[in-house]
């Protein structure tokens, strides 16, 4: 059986080059993570499956004994589908000494799996190391691969990219797009639907979020970032009642896909009501409330600032994953309406 499947956008970092662009672009579900993982061999439905993305389709022939995953949520995605990757790409921000991150790492100490941690990319994908794992489906499905990557990496194993632009893929995409790879759809449209049940009850018991603007910065390393609503950490904000704020579009630039940097000439135009501000330590969180151009802001005038402070919750939030959401989400959402009660 034979399907296809077209991917839409429904809802969904630069420290050095590549971590911070990861900490820019990044970063469980209760009763799938109980599930004992499986092969992709006995996880569902047979294939083949193909598969729409931006650099044109993928088919899946067989159903995937051997997968790799690439990039930001996808390794959650098949982990709390029940499914342990073969190689797991290594993450840089947020992971601890083997390159995992905590989500990822307690499920994989449940599951007694130990996989192969692949080098992280800093300008091409570890394709020998890739390759010699031999897989039969790599999944990178929010990242930043390029279309000359892309080819690379198929001539290893069948890869699925991201629907449209890197780093801007919603995390439910990541996570029915992973699904239907593994052969699983309809088990990710559960997952999915549990996490949106779990997101739904956190922004009823918060009221105080519904319909104030807002808009998502990180001041690193002296340039001043802003998120566009087409990122997935922002649209995940507005998944929890708030709205972008329309000076996130007004100021915007072309530069990326998912953020643009401000002049700090500028930051008295972002006016929103609540301004959430990700920051790797208290430190940085003072440093940049003390600048003049943070002072300038209207939220920070107000004192309306959401401090996202930790590069485990920010990594967990932006934007979340299958895992994440369960891991991070508490804390979060107590920050932001801590933010929105000093809104006038």
């Amino acid at each position: 059986m034979e399907f296809h499947v077209t991917l839409s956008r429904p809802v969904a970092a630069v420290a050095t080059a590549a971590a911070a662009l990861l900490a820019l672009a990044a970063c469980s579900s209760g009763g799938s993570a109980e599930e004992a993982p499986a092969s992709a061999a006995t996880a569902g439905e047979p294939a083949p499956v193909t598969i729409q993305h931006a650099f044109g389709s993928t088919t899946i022939p067989e159903q995937p004994e051997n997968v790799v995953t690439l990039g930001w949520g996808s390794t959650e995605a098949a982990l709390a589908l029940g499914v342990v990757p073969l190689g797991i790409e290594s993450q840089t921000y947020a992971a601890d000494e083997h390159g995992q991150l905590p989500w990822v790492a307690e499920a994989l100490t449940d599951a007694g799996a130990e996989p192969t941690m692949l080098p992280a990319t800093v300008e091409e994908p570890a394709y020998e190391q890739i390759g010699a794992l031999a897989p039969d489906l790599i999944l990178a499905p929010y990242s930043g691969i390029t279309a000359e990557q892309y080819e690379l990496l198929s001539e290893i194993a069948p890869t699925v990219a991201y629907p449209e632009e890197p780093w801007t893929t919603p995390w439910r995409d990541v996570i029915t797009t992973v699904g239907t790879a593994l052969g699983v759809p309809d088990k990710a449209d559960t997952l999915v639907g549990d996490l949106d049940a779990q997101i739904t009850e956190a922004a009823q018991a918060h009221p105080e979020l519904a319909g104030k603007t807002v808009a998502a910065v990180w001041d690193l390393s002296g340039t001043f970032y802003v998120y566009k609503a087409q990122d997935s950490r922002v649209d995940f904000l507005l998944d929890l009642g708030l709205v972008s704020a329309p000076a996130v579009d007004e100021l915007a630039t072309d530069e990326e896909s998912f953020v643009y940097t401000l002049s700090t000439e500028e930051t008295d135009r972002l006016d929103s009501d609540i301004l959430v501000n990700y920051a790797s330590t208290q430190e940085e969180v003072d440093t940049f409330l003390g600048k003049s151009y943070a002072q300038a802001i209207p939220a920070v005038q107000a004192g309306a600032v959401a401090n996202i402070t930790g590069d485990q919750l920010i990594a967990a939030m932006s934007p979340p994953t299958a895992l994440s959401i369960d891991w991070g989400l508490d804390t979060y959402v107590d920050l932001l309406s801590k933010a929105a009660a000093t809104v006038k």
